[in-house]
């Protein structure tokens, strides 16, 4: 069973729908949105800032989802993909965003709707991304959006809807 902490008064609020893996692990000030998935391993912690999540959100393996007290939450917008080991620290993720396996987004960078930050991209503070695909160590846009991107990054959310049945 999944580890949900109450912390500081806040009790984590898991929206309908919703499949926690086991060894995930959901402290504080966290709501999740409907039908989300969060995966083995995931950490949510809100502890120093508020964690919110949309609606239809995969934090697959590993993943963490954190931010900086009095500086930052963590905002995740609908249809949403955060890859394995991927950390999302106190930003701002708009709707059908895939955060790729490993990538790094720091605190308040507004990551746009219909965006994909690649596997192993970082993402340094305060930035105001466009969309399109964003690559590189800090990371930089290597492809402007497009409905393409956006549909994309939408159609990996639906398979994890699929993959979470598996597991309910």
């Amino acid at each position: 069973m999944a580890i949900i902490k109450e912390l500081k008064g806040y009790v984590p609020v898991i929206g309908e729908g919703t499949y926690l893996a086991e060894t995930a692990t959901v402290i504080g000030e966290v709501e999740t949105g409907r039908d989300c998935s969060i995966w083995y391993g995931a950490v949510l912690r809100g502890d120093v800032g508020a964690i919110r999540i949309g609606n239809r959100v995969n934090i697959q393996d590993n993943a963490v989802l954190h931010a900086t007290n009095k500086v930052s939450e963590c905002i995740i917008g609908n249809d949403v993909s955060v890859g394995h080991g991927a950390n999302v620290h106190g930003a701002v993720i708009g709707n059908d965003v895939i955060i790729g396996m490993g990538a790094i987004v720091m605190d308040n960078t507004i990551v746009p709707d219909g965006t994909i930050i690649a596997a192993g991209a970082v993402v340094t503070a305060g930035q105001r991304l466009e969309s399109g695909i964003w690559a590189g160590i800090p990371a930089r846009r290597i492809r402007e959006g497009s409905k393409e991107i956006l549909e994309k990054a939408h159609a990996n959310a639906e398979h994890y809807l699929e993959y979470k049945k598996w597991y309910e």
